[in-house]
């Protein structure tokens, strides 16, 4: 979760370089052509600003509610935000692996998901050995949790090895 906070910090550097320091720049230099009641330059810098602005704002609300995670409240031994769980599907036998991850850090492709998406859903509050149905767009499918490391057991939790 350091990561996706480090990316957001990152993000909200690099907008307010442009509201700060690009964007001013440009406003000026629109300006300069006349008539801002038809200045299509000026009007597109502006509308630019206002969107930073609210971007920078949405980036600083996200921070503050992933500050407001408390690993206290997410389940030891249940899927939970920061879990791997390897899952086996019982028609097939085949074996995926999940990473239960903040929205912001969600890649489907690449095993990643959100706690919202319907595979996330399904999952959660789950413990190793449970058999789940999963309802995705194609149909629904029953997989059995066949191993699950917490986030607590990641950041080496004594809580969670006792």
């Amino acid at each position: 979760m350091l990561d996706i906070k480090k990316k957001l910090e990152e993000q909200i550097r690099e907008l307010d370089y442009e509201l700060k320091v690009t964007l001013p720049k440009e406003i000026l230099k629109a300006r300069e052509h006349g008539d801002l009641r038809e200045n299509a330059e000026y009007k597109a810098a502006k509308e630019r600003q206002s969107y930073l602005q609210a971007r920078i704002g949405q980036i600083h609300r996200r921070l503050a509610a992933l500050s407001l995670v408390n690993l206290d409240k997410i389940p030891q031994d249940k899927v939970g935000l920061g879990s791997t769980v390897t899952l086996r599907e019982l028609a097939t036998g085949q074996e995926v692996v999940y990473d239960i991850v903040t929205p912001e850090e969600s890649d489907p492709p690449n095993g990643r998901i959100s706690p919202s998406s319907p595979i996330g859903k399904s999952l959660l509050g789950h413990e190793a050995g449970e058999e789940v149905e999963v309802r995705v767009p194609s149909g629904s499918k029953t997989y059995e949790i066949v191993k699950l490391v917490t986030i607590h057991e990641q950041v080496g939790d004594p809580a969670a090895e006792a």
